[in-house]
């Protein structure tokens, strides 16, 4: 069994069935196969082999579909740059993971190989055309249609997960064919419904990224994706109802902007079945108040790209249950899925009782190959067979995971991770900036915002004024993603420093944290 099989499977039993729309484009599964087939052939065509990597940054659009469609069938592997990321970002996961070839999207065909970190790429492939680029359509008509012969396996690498690492360096978490085989199979598993010919499933953020992991699933039981280029509330709401849109993935910081949308009480969403949210803390008050205007369709989950995507989910029916008896459970992240098993454990790797806080660990098909080029991090994470996430968490009784903090530092803000030590890099690179400590704060939009307490240097008698909070937040502008960006920045005089002499990152953040029982989601 393997994703081509699926695909084409599907093309025989729903041939004439939308598998993607984008505006006012549709891709049926006849045509999804045969461009998919076409785009293997004409990148097998530059002389790739299996494992070569294909970069790969684009916003949303039909074409991305193709492409994860393609690279199954070929060996390839993708490595998805985030459509947010800077020139730098981008130069640094090129130079991470060396591809052979990158397919850019409209916006995206400034690159060369002098631009740094892509000297490795031999052929620059651009959807909509660009100049210097080859032709993505004309790639794809001068090649054939008809299945190819590759066959991958289960250790073959198939994709690269990057995400900044805890020191501020982008990290890419190995996915090999077996990861996203066992992801396909905790998903379908763990779904109130499965999906079927019919059911339309709106994807807003990135698939390129975290959303992206529900297109194989749905592909997988014929039903059709329907993707967004941005998220406006108003706008979105008529497209849910106008499409009878069936199921919807969102993050919280979305859902609390369409309760706040007054578009929302004339809305027609009859059709939707499913509301799945994740990847930031949600208001166990927010929960109820979106449960009572969207109806009991609500489920959520825990996961991480090292664990290729939810390892735990809160259903539909766990919703209900917390509503109607036990409201303190809307706090949960749900129980375990699929074939996955997790544990909190404590500092010796034992199990923690029901109540205790330790660190959650995970254990499956599903958990990922380490990080590429980087053997000691992956060693500090997979130990005796399990991934050890950095999260802590609790149980109760019945088994479910409530999340409580992270070792780790990292911020979740919109459905995604910023390293505070990466954004305190671009700070310190301010001339007026003497120190800088990074961290979340609550935010109801975003669910974490991203905050910078900042020392300045003292002033000089040759200068006229120092850095304001707006010069520095334009200053973090020009290098960082603007979802990485401070939200707010205090200016204090000095910050408290632990036994060693390091600056005391949970005590500047925790005075901001006071009264919220749940830090992370």
């Amino acid at each position: 069994m393997s994703f081509p099989y699926f695909l084409r499977r599907a093309a025989t039993y729903w041939g004439d069935v939308p598998a993607v729309i984008h505006r006012d484009r549709t891709l049926t599964y006849r045509q999804l196969e045969a461009r998919s087939n076409q785009l293997a052939h004409a990148l097998l065509a530059l002389g790739l082999q299996r494992g070569d990597r294909i970069a790969v940054q684009a916003r949303n659009c039909t074409e991305l579909v193709e492409i994860e469609c393609a690279l199954y069938k070929t060996g390839l592997v993708k490595a998805a740059l985030n459509p947010r990321f800077t020139a730098a970002e981008a130069s640094d996961v090129a130079e991470n993971c060396t591809p052979r070839v990158l397919i850019a999207g409209h916006g995206y065909t400034g690159y060369t190989r002098t631009t740094p970190g892509f000297a490795s790429v031999e052929a620059f492939i651009a959807i909509g055309g660009g100049e210097g680029y080859l032709d993505y359509e004309a790639l794809l008509a001068q090649a054939a249609s008809h299945a190819t012969e590759i066959v991958s396996h289960a250790d073959d690498l198939a994709v690269l997960h990057f995400s900044s690492g805890s020191t501020g360096k982008i990290k890419a978490a190995m996915q090999s064919y077996g990861n996203r085989m066992a992801s396909l199979r905790k998903l379908l598993m763990g779904m109130d419904k499965q999906p079927r010919p019919g059911d339309r499933l709106a994807l807003v953020g990135p698939i390129t990224h975290a959303s992206g992991m529900l297109m194989q699933p749905f592909l997988y039981g014929g039903a059709t994706l329907v993707l967004f280029d941005r998220f406006e509330p108003a706008a979105f709401l008529a497209d849910l109802e106008r499409l009878k849109v069936t199921h919807v993935f969102m993050v919280p910081a979305m859902i609390n902007m369409l309760l706040n949308e007054p578009a929302l009480m004339r809305a027609d969403l009859s059709a939707l079945q499913s509301l799945s949210y994740g990847a930031a803390p949600m208001a166990p008050a927010r929960i109820e108040q979106a449960w009572a205007r969207f109806g009991p369709i609500l489920s959520q989950g825990y996961g991480a790209s090292e664990s290729t995507s939810g390892v735990t989910r809160l259903t539909v029916a766990d919703h209900a249950y917390a509503i109607a008896q036990r409201p303190e459970r809307l706090a949960s992240c749900g129980r375990p899925m699929g074939e996955t098993e997790v544990r909190v454990i404590d500092e010796n790797g034992r199990p923690c009782a029901a109540g205790e806080v330790g660190e959650i660990a995970i254990r499956g098909e599903d958990v990922f190959k380490g990080y590429w080029g980087a053997p000691e991090l992956s060693a500090q994470v997979l130990v005796n067979g399990w991934l050890l996430t950095g999260d802590l968490a609790r149980t109760d009784e019945d088994g479910y995971l409530y999340l409580v903090d992270r070792k780790k530092d990292m911020i979740i803000s919109g459905g995604f991770n910023v390293y505070p030590t990466e954004v305190e890099a671009v700070l310190y690179q301010h001339p007026d900036v003497l120190e800088a400590c990074v961290f979340s704060v609550p935010d109801e939009r975003w669910g974490e915002g991203v905050k910078a307490a900042v020392v300045l240097k003292p002033q000089r008698a040759d200068t006229s004024r120092r850095a304001s909070a707006d010069d520095l937040v334009a200053h973090c502008r020009a290098l960082l993603a603007d979802y990485k960006l401070p939200r707010s920045i205090s200016f204090v005089s000095e910050l408290p420093r632990n036994a060693s002499g390091k600056i005391a990152r949970k005590i500047v953040r925790e005075q901001y944290w006071q009264g919220v029982d749940r830090r992370v989601n």
